[in-house]
């Protein structure tokens, strides 16, 4: 039986291997080390198969990273690790050409209401926002491409922020000459 010491024991030694990601030369070593602290763990736990899903992504295995991540979500992955499943899902599909299925995870993301999401994931809807402007552009949607990155950004400078976010609306009406 997994205790809560040993799950914050063992979260603390996830996140310090992520930390030291850029030390390892050698991307096997990397995934093997993560292998190593998701062996710990039972064989479908989401966690577990959530990191292997990251590391497999983090080091150029896009289509390994795409079962890893599904199968985390199909074994009850939830909170933060969820949402940055999702985003990393949407992410990797589009890397390999999949950017319509992309589009379709991140706007369902999207459209998770606050309420439902914890602090944590909230803070990732600039991610979520971000990647799905990345997948619409792929997709010829370039004006809502454009609109979502805008309305993104425009919380967070120290100006214009009602102007631009005026503007980034703009872009999605009808007439282009409306902005």
């Amino acid at each position: 039986m997994t205790t809560s010491s040993d799950t914050r024991d063992w979260e603390r030694r996830v996140d310090a291997l992520w930390a030291a990601l850029d030390t390892y030369e050698d991307p096997a070593a990397f995934r093997a080390r993560i292998a190593e602290l998701a062996d710990e763990r039972p064989a479908e736990d989401p966690a577990a198969l959530f990191e292997r899903g990251a590391a497999h992504d983090s080091t150029g295995l896009p289509e390994e990273a795409v079962t890893l991540y599904r199968r985390a979500l199909d074994a009850g992955l939830t909170g933060l690790r969820r949402r940055r499943a999702v985003i990393q899902l949407a992410s990797s599909l589009r890397n390999l050409g999949r950017p319509d299925r992309s589009v379709q995870l991140l706007t369902e993301e999207r459209a998770i209401p606050a309420e439902r999401l914890d602090a944590d994931e909230t803070a990732l809807a600039g991610a979520v926002d971000a990647f799905l402007a990345l997948a619409l552009a792929d997709t010829g949607r370039d004006r809502e491409a454009a609109s979502l990155a805008l309305g993104a950004l425009a919380p967070l400078l120290p100006r214009y922020n009602r102007s631009l976010a005026h503007y980034a609306r703009a872009l999605l009406s009808t007439d282009p000459d409306a902005s």
